[in-house]
C-alpha cells in the first residue's frame, strides 16, 4: 500500500469518480434501452421524445468527460438514424 498523503487521496478520488461514471453509464443504459423499445415497437412520437432526453444524458455524459466526444457523436447519429428507420415506415 502507498505511503504518500497524495497517493490515498488520488484513491479515494478514484472511487468516487468510478461511482459517478457508473452510474451515468447506467442511466444511458436504461435510457438506450426505452428508446429501442419505443422504436421496435413502431411508436415514432414517443420515441421522438424519448431521442431527446437521451440525446441531453449523452451531451452531459460527454461534457462530464464519462464516455469520449466521438463516442457520444456516434451515439447519437445511430440513434438518429434509428428514429428515422421508423418514421419513414410509419
Amino acid at each position: 500500500m502507498s505511503i504518500l498523503h497524495a497517493a490515498y487521496k488520488s484513491i479515494k478520488v478514484t472511487k468516487k469518480k468510478t461511482a459517478r461514471n457508473l452510474s451515468v453509464k447506467s442511466r444511458l443504459k436504461t435510457e438506450t434501452k426505452k428508446f429501442l423499445n419505443l422504436v421496435a415497437s413502431k411508436k415514432p412520437d414517443e420515441a421522438k421524445k424519448q431521442l431527446n432526453s437521451l440525446i441531453s444524458e449523452i451531451d452531459k455524459a460527454s461534457s462530464k468527460r464519462v464516455i469520449h466526444k466521438n463516442t457520444a457523436s456516434r451515439k447519437k447519429s445511430r440513434l438518429m438514424k434509428r428514429l428515422k428507420s421508423v418514421t419513414k415506415t410509419a
